[in-house]
């Protein structure tokens, strides 16, 4: 399928590893100009290298304030326009409730929920321009709470809910803002998890997995690769009729509504 993206500009946060870094390749080989954003500078010259289309790296941590107005003012900079923001920086930090502190609660929203509002707003006038997209990239826990991810938990559902009021500004601005739930994907944090697992239980890695995987009831872990050609699509012409969607892509772990 033509998704007809080429030279067309997108942002693409968190880029460096994981999820972001296979959108990033995804969006790269359809003809995409990117600006890679993540805090690990040398990851990020790695992957711009690696990139068939023009990319440009931004090394910050976007939870500083002014780093996301920075992002968006380098991209236009550069290249004059934006298309797509990919907003998919942030991870939480998991554990009992009652022993989380503030400090990781800030962090938390910090990174994940309050960078994509700023990164939101402040390219919203370009995309307008652009009748261009965002796209979140959130997480099941938005959608089903579960007592040891009440940070994951809380600022994925209130980033679904962004996503929903920014669709709700995007139909009379001509901005599409859809989400995608990504579930148990083969990160380096799911990886840790595993052997956490493992660890705890004196069992060994394949053990570990087939027994995460049967408590989330699912057939077997994601990959990031599985996640990237959703964005591809929703960046694309071809989802023009998708405003305040939200795709599981979770192998069926989310089993309400």
């Amino acid at each position: 399928m033509n998704l007809n993206l080429t030279n067309k500009v997108a942002i693409v946060t968190g880029a460096s590893r994981g999820i972001g870094r296979s959108i990033a390749e995804v969006l790269a080989q359809e003809g995409m100009h990117l600006v890679l954003a993540a805090r690990s500078q040398d990851r990020l010259q790695e992957l711009a290298q690696s990139c068939p289309a023009k990319a440009i790296i931004f090394a910050a941590d976007l939870r500083e304030e002014p780093a996301p107005q920075r992002l968006i003012e380098l991209a236009v900079q550069t290249f004059g326009r934006i298309d797509c923001l990919v907003n998919n920086a942030g991870a939480t930090r998991r554990g009992d409730f009652l022993q989380l502190t503030e400090m990781d609660w800030h962090d938390g929203f910090a990174l994940k929920f309050y960078s994509s509002v700023r990164c939101s707003r402040a390219a919203w006038p370009y995309l307008v321009k652009t009748q261009g997209s965002i796209i979140n990239i959130v997480g099941v826990g938005g959608r089903t709470g579960s007592a040891e991810f009440s940070i994951g938990g809380a600022v994925n559902a209130a980033l679904l809910n962004l996503t929903k009021v920014l669709a709700d500004r995007g139909i009379h601005d001509g901005v599409r803002v859809n989400a995608i739930n990504p579930g148990a994907i083969t990160t380096n944090r799911l990886q840790t998890r595993i052997q956490k697992l493992a660890g705890d239980n004196e069992i060994t890695v394949a053990a570990a997995v087939a027994q995460m995987a049967k408590e989330l009831d699912i057939k077997r872990f994601g990959k990031p690769g599985e996640i990237a050609p959703a964005v591809a699509f929703l960046a694309s012409e071809k989802s023009n009729y998708c405003q305040g969607a939200i795709l599981d892509i979770d192998g069926g772990q989310t089993k309400t509504l």
